[in-house]
């Protein structure tokens, strides 16, 4: 059935679509470069509500497993691509993507010049989109806030071990709550709205995790977080870094278009060492706000000099903007997990609680 891919600025484009309802479906439009990995970004909860267009011309031909999954569903909104196979193959697979996304009511929306969308995206900034039976006006759509649609309602505890790792979770994938447990490490995974828990918890070290949306939605929890992060080891990752940030009084702004893929080079300061990574995010720390704050760049993208990472003068603080669990992607920056694990086991960084 012929659909219609209408963005914020104006832009239509027409293709092929499996949407049921007649009611268009809108997202916020974002686009993901990598040649695999798709199903890691459909269920990866910082692209909550979002409409992902997928460069690579050919998305799907290995399927969907039961293995790869960031959460127990996808979480876009809708997907935009040149072409998806109906056939598959790959020995874990157990469904097409075409039947995955069938069996959850996402659309897809095939038969598009996905380079050209994202040269209108790269033009006139992250915007929303619809995608529906007929063209619509960019005056009906609206933003709209998504942490609190894909955090968890209640405290989960994972895994087991000498240390104990409290994640604040704003949307938090799988695969960053298994890289501390594949350290040996018991984690508890903590809603961003129940932090006064964190006292009765005794962690050893803090890691504030990923999510969807403007990271100053989170500004009435900052304080809290500042009060544990100034007596635990913390590592930030993603919207986690921005907290950081603003938690210590500095600002972030929203990209031109925001970073998304898994070839993102990026160089650690501390070490001059250039490596790749995957990343998914709109906003960015503001380095020139970072005076008075006590923090540091201690990363930088390659491409565009944006800041990519945090560390703390005198406190075992450190925040990425990539995805260290690199999935999908690279496993360049895994060892930034092993990092923060020794600032918890390091002699004086114990817990300060009384």
């Amino acid at each position: 059935m012929t659909g219609y891919l209408c963005l914020e600025n104006g832009s239509t484009f027409i293709g092929d679509v499996t949407l049921e309802e007649d009611d268009p479906v809108q997202g916020e439009i974002v686009f993901f470069t990598g040649m695999t990995g798709y199903q890691e970004v459909l269920t990866d909860p910082s692209y909550k509500d979002q409409i992902v267009v997928f460069t690579y011309p050919l998305i799907g031909q290995y399927g969907v497993n039961e293995d790869d999954f960031e959460s127990e569903k996808p979480q876009v909104k809708g997907v935009i691509m040149l072409r998806s196979p109906e056939l598959y193959s790959h020995y874990h697979a157990t469904s097409s993507l075409k039947d995955y996304l069938q069996k959850w009511k996402i659309p897809l929306m095939t038969g598009v010049d996905t380079r050209e969308v994202v040269k209108e995206i790269r033009d006139a900034g992250s915007q929303n989109a619809c995608i529906a039976h007929t063209e619509i006006h960019p005056d009906q759509m609206k933003r709209t806030g998504q942490i609190e649609k894909v955090a968890l309602s209640h405290i989960r505890e994972l895994g087991g071990g000498n240390k104990h790792i409290g994640v604040v979770d704003f949307g938090v994938k799988k695969s960053i709550v298994s890289s501390l447990v594949n350290m040996g490490c018991l984690v508890t995974v903590i809603p961003y709205n129940q932090l006064e828990v964190l006292d009765q918890l005794k962690v050893d070290g803090l890691v504030l995790s990923n999510g969807p949306g403007d990271p100053k939605d989170m500004v009435d929890f900052l304080p809290v977080l500042k009060e544990n992060m100034m007596k635990l080891p913390t590592l930030g990752i993603c919207l986690g870094h921005q907290l950081i940030a603003l938690a210590f009084g500095g600002d972030t702004e929203r990209l031109l278009f925001g970073h998304r893929g898994a070839n993102h080079p990026v160089i650690d300061k501390q070490s001059g060492e250039v490596f790749i990574t995957s990343q998914n995010h709109n906003y960015v720390v503001d380095g020139n706000s970072l005076a008075g704050t006590g923090l540091e760049p201690r990363f930088i993208n390659v491409n565009d000099g944006s800041l990519e990472g945090l560390q703390h003068r005198n406190k075992p603080i450190l925040s990425v903007q990539f995805h260290p669990e690199a999935r999908p992607g690279p496993e360049d920056a895994s060892w930034i997990f092993e990092q923060f694990y020794q600032t918890i086991t390091q002699p004086g960084r114990e817990k300060m609680y009384a």
